[in-house]
């Protein structure tokens, strides 16, 4: 069978391409960039080392969250902003982001509940609310969230945030920057970039060679990399270092397990240290665990290995999940585990939780315009790449309005299918299942869990995953269960993926269903 090919590597490497803006990083801040850029007229090219989201942008808790805990910290304004944007982004692509209601068990020991009332009272009201029921106090004796809790648990607080597949996120944003005329590279990265006065000369190693682009202006998003990559790529005319801000590497590490408990509200946890975990459902039948904060050193990112979870770190979420679930977790019963190493600018606090989950945006102008990302997290990644658009059209003296903060990313609008006004965001939610009802209606050849699976994944777009199919013999070979070779196909040719992880762990979580064997089957297809 041959397979076509990644829209990665579609273009010529021996041209030298010129463009107004190189962006280097494909996790959620160089998505959001390209796509924002892109959206604004400039031509735009995203460069990526490897897949789209692989480490940080694809490891947070999947949380479209203020940062309760954040206020402890004084960072009233990185909330609110974090605030004001949780509902943007929530009716921006209501298939894969919806809210989320938190339980947070009182343990009087961690804080007193008149602490804990004020900073919710902040929470509720540092910005605006439109979809969102605000917080309130809870009897866990009578509400269901205290069923799966230890007896000495008896009042408790409910908030509201939201819920985030973090990895087709930032998919999701690559794909409308390759639908408004960016070109996106994976497997790609920047191997020198070359600051003359007008413009910067970028040599970018593809698949099938390198490619030298001509770039108006550079945005370094590199994430964990962003300082590596301005002390050992880019090269400024005199021959300086360009780094001029040092980043902390904070690994943090989630676990998954079978199911703790059966309603579908979150759980945050105060842990006797002071920092909190999330115990949220996770694809029906799982409970995701976490996230630790422990400091690690630049040597981790050498070779662009993942991060990989360690054993104390996985003890850890087990013994403070226990304080609360009258079922203890165990280790052995880990299902999957995942780490990302958050890139925080160092701020010269001791403390690794309590260093600023805020962006810096640096620009540099001694010569072609440079724009390095500092930090941020995935709820304020839209404002960030808004900010450093006008940051960027600034220096080039581009005239472009901003216009991120009501657009649908792809899939995102499926009014079409269900009937719901576009404008009506609760309608989008609240109609999901009608949505779901109508694909089911559209392909009735498709089970239910499949087709729920389908909208859920992409949304209005499922129209073009089934593009060309008409019957249940069109999905092609079933690969692997609830995995059809149509659906492969399309996410190679539209999504980037050249492997089974691709698939498995980030286009989708099919990976925590299947067996070794049944992913194994899934890796061979690529080869075939």
């Amino acid at each position: 069978m041959a397979h076509a090919a990644s829209p990665s590597v579609s273009a010529s490497a021996s041209q030298t391409v010129d463009v107004d803006v190189v962006v280097v990083g494909g996790g959620i801040n160089g998505a959001g960039i390209a796509r924002d850029l892109a959206g604004r007229g400039l031509s735009v090219l995203l460069a990526e080392a490897q897949d789209l989201a692989m480490h940080t942008s694809s490891s947070s808790s999947k949380l479209i969250h203020g940062g309760l805990r954040y206020l402890e910290f004084g960072e009233f304004g990185l909330v609110r902003k974090a605030l004001q944007e949780r509902e943007v982004l929530l009716k921006s692509a209501p298939h894969i982001m919806w809210p989320l209601r938190f339980v947070m068990p009182h343990d009087p020991s961690m804080r007193p509940a008149w602490l804990i009332r004020l900073g919710l009272f902040f929470y509720d009201h540092l910005a605006r609310r439109e979809l969102l029921p605000g917080s309130r106090g809870i009897d866990l004796r009578k509400h269901e969230a205290g069923v799966p809790l230890q007896a000495r648990f008896v009042q408790g607080f409910e908030y509201s945030d939201g819920w985030v597949d973090d990895a087709r996120l930032v998919l999701l944003n690559a794909l409308d920057a390759r639908f408004k005329g960016a070109e996106v590279l994976t497997r790609s990265p920047v191997v020198a970039a070359r600051r003359a006065a007008q413009h910067w000369d970028v040599t970018i190693a593809t698949p099938r060679g390198e490619r030298q682009v001509r770039a108006g202006a550079l945005v370094n998003a590199a994430g964990p990399w962003a300082e590596q990559f301005l002390r050992e790529v880019a090269q400024a005319a005199d021959g300086e270092t360009l780094a001029t801000r040092h980043l902390r590497l904070v690994k943090g590490s989630h676990i998954v397990v079978p199911r703790c408990f059966d309603h579908a509200q979150a759980y945050i946890f105060q842990n006797p240290d002071k920092r909190i975990i999330f115990a949220l459902p996770y694809e029906q039948d799982y409970t995701l665990i976490g996230t630790t904060d422990l400091e690690v050193s630049p040597e981790t990112l050498s070779g662009r290995a993942k991060a990989q979870i360690e054993a104390q770190e996985v003890a850890y979420l087990c013994e403070q999940a226990s304080r609360y679930f009258r079922r203890p977790v165990l280790p052995e019963q880990v299902v999957w585990s995942y780490a990302g190493v958050r890139p925080l600018l160092d701020d010269e606090s001791g403390n690794p939780s309590a260093v600023t989950r805020d962006y810096l945006l640096e620009t540099q102008q001694q010569g072609a315009p440079l724009l390095t990302v500092w930090g941020g997290k995935i709820t304020t990644f839209r404002k960030l790449a808004q900010d450093a658009a006008d940051e960027v059209c600034r220096m080039l003296r581009r005239r472009a309005p901003a216009w991120t903060s009501g657009a649908f990313l792809p899939g995102g609008d499926w009014s079409a299918w269900t009937g719901a006004p576009s404008g009506s965001p609760q309608d989008q939610f609240d109609h999901f299942e009608h949505f779901v009802q109508q694909v089911q209606q559209r392909y009735a050849f498709l089970p239910l869990a499949l087709a729920r699976r389908l909208a859920r994944q992409h949304g209005a777009r499922v129209a073009e995953v089934l593009a060309g199919v008409a019957s249940r013999a069109d999905l092609g070979q079933e690969v692997a269960p609830g995995l059809f070779e149509a659906e492969l196909r399309y996410l190679q040719r539209e999504e980037w993926a050249c492997s089974a992880d691709d698939v498995l762990w980030r286009r989708t979580k099919l990976g925590l269903r299947l067996t070794p064997a049944e992913r194994e089957a899934v890796a061979a297809w690529w080869t075939k």
